[in-house]
């Protein structure tokens, strides 16, 4: 079976061809701040023809469903919806804070994945791994960061995401330097081959699929003031 991850929701672009016999056979992932729609299918097909994968032997498309940027995860989901009706594979949907705590195989600390939202919020949700698999321990959430990491005062965590970088400080502040860990930058950027492995035995309904959004648009905001 191959997989397709495509992963849009931050500023972070990723494209990733899984494989259930070899695993990852290859991945482009940039951190530009760009409108998605400009490069995405560009960056589908470069990988593709780069690993000589035509697009009709993909068995699955696996897509971030957000929570993010609210353009990014439009431009996924739909660019991923329309793959998979024109070649008739199967779609997954996979929450982009699962994605983030993928990264880490750690298996001694919960990890929280934080995806900033401005204005010291941010989307976030803590895990641990059981038995090799990524356990979600909370509900995923969006709010003040203050309030939330009052709660993880006690809690030796492995902190991952753009939100992380971002708030470090506070995050030290708050729950304590003695009680947070922080990985490389490289392991805060979602990857879709990561995305990938976490769908491989999962499917969803591509016509109940949504995304998840968790907060109000800024033109809806707007709207109601």
């Amino acid at each position: 079976m191959l997989i397709l991850g495509i992963d849009t929701s931050t500023n972070v672009g990723s494209i990733g061809v899984y494989s259930d016999e070899k695993g990852l056979l290859g991945e482009i992932t940039v951190n530009i701040n760009k409108t998605h729609s400009e490069n995405i299918m560009v960056m589908v097909d470069n990988l593709l023809n780069l690993l000589e994968v035509d697009i009709k032997d993909i068995d699955k498309i696996a897509v971030s469903i957000g929570p993010g940027s609210f353009t990014g995860i439009r431009i996924g989901v739909a660019v991923a919806k329309g793959l998979a009706f024109a070649n008739n594979c199967k779609i997954v949907g996979v929450n982009e804070l699962d994605i983030i705590a993928g990264n880490s195989t750690n298996n001694d600390y919960e990890i929280c994945s934080i995806i900033d939202a401005r204005k010291e919020r941010g989307y976030y949700c803590s895990f641990k791994y059981e038995n090799e698999a990524l356990k979600q321990l909370e509900e995923y959430k969006v709010g003040e960061l203050r309030e939330y990491l009052e709660t993880r005062k006690n809690k030796k965590t492995l902190y991952l995401g753009d939100g992380a970088i971002r708030y470090r400080s506070l995050i030290e502040e708050i729950v304590g330097k003695d009680n947070c860990i922080f990985a490389n930058n490289s392991l805060n950027l979602p990857r879709a081959g990561v995305l990938c492995e976490i769908s491989k035995d999962r499917e969803d309904n591509i016509y109940t699929m949504e995304p998840v959004y968790l907060s109000k648009s800024q033109a809806e905001r707007e709207k109601e003031k």
